[in-house]
């Protein structure tokens, strides 16, 4: 795989200097809305998000190699960061188009890819909601949908991260077992299809193929059937990381903090090939009811505490576990 040298420098940015990716994920809006009012309705939507937002920046955006900001209310907390931290900002609206089938994906409204990159963007992420087996004029639209950012990625030189988030198309819900049975198929679907050069794709955020409370023996976290034995589980890991032509990361897809460096473990035992983690809500959403009750003091008390600790574990797992992407880049 060959980059060119804005694409290049913008992977370096969102790297530490082992060439692995050990991001934090803040550009959660609608589900972190919902999070903070369930604790505190008397705070604003908008003040929320980015009060909220700038002490993730400022404590544990700064101690990682990059961080996740949508353009909407993270600018103020990527103004925190410091020079050397690489600043990935997402592209699409929170949540998907709800007037008809198919999980439409829509971009957020007042910003075009050169005006991110003009910003400060190291690299630009774009989640979609995906299922191979959806109705085929679904899907027609969501892969053209990918190659239009895809083009205004390589105009502007800036490095594009797919996140394509698995769904069952049948209603299944995405912690059923059922679902867990389709999952693996729809995640290598992703490794395969999206590593095409059409796509212009040049890192890919992807989910595990087996979540960890759904292999036997690891089950003590939840009250989640097991779906797969380790033997099952551990090929379906190293069949999708076989399958990528791109370097991928891994994102934390809301388990606990032990759940996901079990997780990273499991992986590297199973012979995944992942180059680091975008990680989010496994790191930080412990914090969010001292933020909503008590104010910023509180929280940056618990982010300088509980919050750095969860991200040193995560990043103590990534760098026993993951693998340069110097392997994948030319």
């Amino acid at each position: 795989m060959q980059l060119t040298p804005g694409k290049k420098r913008g992977l370096e940015m969102i790297s530490d200097d082992d060439h692995v990716v050990l991001a934090t994920a803040m550009d959660q809006r609608g589900s972190l809305g919902k999070m903070i009012t369930s604790f505190n309705d008397s705070i604003s939507y908008a003040d929320g998000l980015s009060q909220f937002k700038e002490g993730i920046s400022e404590v544990l955006g700064n101690q990682s190699s990059s961080l996740l900001l949508d353009p909407e209310y993270g600018w103020s907390a990527a103004s925190k960061l410091n020079d050397e931290i690489g600043l990935i900002m997402a592209y699409e609206k929170t949540g998907y188009d709800t007037s008809e089938k198919g999980r439409l994906p829509s971009l957020v409204d007042d910003y075009a890819v050169q005006d991110l990159a003009a910003k400060g963007a190291s690299a630009l992420k774009l989640l979609i909601y995906y299922d191979h087996n959806e109705a085929e004029k679904y899907n027609t639209i969501k892969k053209a949908f990918i190659k239009r950012v895809g083009d205004e990625c390589k105009q502007n030189d800036l490095l594009f991260i797919l996140e394509p988030v698995a769904y069952s198309a049948e209603g299944y819900g995405s912690k059923s077992a059922e679902f867990a049975k389709q999952k693996p198929a729809i995640v290598e679907y992703f490794m395969t299809e999206f590593s095409k050069e059409a796509y212009g794709i040049d890192l890919l955020k992807v989910e595990v193929p087996v979540s960890i409370y759904n292999i036997e023996g690891y089950n003590v976290y939840d009250n989640y059937e097991p779906v797969f034995s380790k033997e099952e589980a551990a090929a379906y890991y190293r069949q999708c990381s076989d399958e990528s032509r791109l370097p991928f990361i891994y994102l934390s897809g809301g388990v606990t903090n032990d759940q996901f460096i079990e997780t990273l473990h499991f992986a590297k035992e199973a012979g995944a090939e992942f180059s680091g983690s975008l990680c989010g809500r496994a790191i930080w959403k412990d914090g969010v009811q001292p933020f909503a009750e008590k104010g910023k003091e509180a929280q940056y008390a618990w982010l300088n505490t509980t919050g750095l600790e969860n991200l040193n574990n995560v990043k103590s797992a990534i760098k026993a576990t993951a693998t340069p992407w110097t392997g994948f880049v030319e």
